[in-house]
C-alpha cells in the first residue's frame, strides 16, 4: 500500500483507493493534490468478445478491477480503471514481445485511432454502497514513420507494458501528430471528468 499527496487544487475528503499499478495514473491523480492509496487489482482482464463494443468493453473490465479491491476495502472508495486502444473495430492490448510491439506500431502510424478509458467508482458498502461508471474516447493521429524508426522505438522498451505499444507522455510522443478529445484519457485517466464526478460525490474538494 503506497499513499501518494502533493500540493495542488483539490484535497481528498474521503478515503480513496486507485485499484491501479499505472505509475500514469498515479501521477495524473497526485498531481491534483489528491491523497489516496493505490492497491493494484489482481482481477484477470477477460479477453474481448466479438460483437463487443470497444467502450462497453473497457467500462467492464474498470468495473471488475474496482469490485475486486472494494469487496475486501469496504469502508472506502475505489476507483478502477481501463485504457484501450481501438482501429478498425479491434482492441490492441499490451504487446507481449517485441515483434509484436512493433506490429501494432505499424498497422497504428499515419492514420487515426481511438482510446477509451472506462472508469469505475465503487462507494463505500458501510454506508449502503454506491457505484458510477462512464467512458471517454479521444481521437489520436499518429504521423507516418519509416520502420527503422519504429523499431529504434520498440527498442527502448517503453512500448511493453503500454496498450497500443506506445505511451503519449514519454518517449512516444514525438509519434503523435495530433489528439481530439482528451490528452490525460490518452495517458491513462480523463482528468476532466474523473473530477467532476469526485467532486458530485464530494470524495474530493478545493484544497483551503
Amino acid at each position: 500500500m503506497v499513499q501518494r499527496e502533493c500540493k495542488g487544487p483539490l484535497q481528498t475528503l474521503e478515503r480513496l483507493i486507485l485499484a491501479s499499478k499505472s505509475p500514469r495514473r498515479r501521477d495524473l491523480l497526485s498531481g491534483l493534490g489528491l491523497k489516496f492509496d493505490v492497491i493494484p487489482s489482481e482481477e484477470k482482464e477477460p479477453p474481448f468478445q466479438e460483437g463487443q463494443l470497444p467502450q462497453e468493453y473497457a467500462l467492464h473490465v474498470a468495473k471488475l478491477k474496482a469490485r475486486n479491491i472494494a469487496k475486501n476495502y469496504k469502508d472506502s472508495w475505489v476507483l478502477g480503471a481501463d485504457t484501450i486502444v481501438v482501429v478498425d473495430g479491434d482492441v490492441l492490448g499490451k504487446p507481449k514481445d517485441r515483434e509484436q510491439a512493433l506490429s501494432m506500431l505499424t498497422r497504428l502510424t499515419g492514420r487515426m485511432h481511438t482510446v477509451y478509458t472506462g472508469c469505475w467508482i465503487v462507494g463505500p458498502y458501510t454506508s449502503g454502497g454506491y457505484e458510477e461508471g462512464f467512458v471517454v474516447g479521444s481521437n489520436v493521429w499518429l504521423s507516418n514513420l519509416s520502420r527503422d524508426i519504429l523499431e529504434s522505438y520498440v527498442l527502448t522498451g517503453e512500448p511493453m507494458d503500454k496498450a497500443g505499444s506506445y505511451a503519449v507522455q514519454g518517449l512516444g510522443s514525438f509519434m503523435v501528430e495530433r489528439i481530439e478529445g482528451s490528452y490525460t484519457n490518452v495517458v491513462g485517466l480523463p482528468l476532466t471528468e474523473l473530477v467532476g464526478t469526485l467532486l458530485k460525490l464530494e470524495i474530493v474538494g478545493p484544497r483551503k
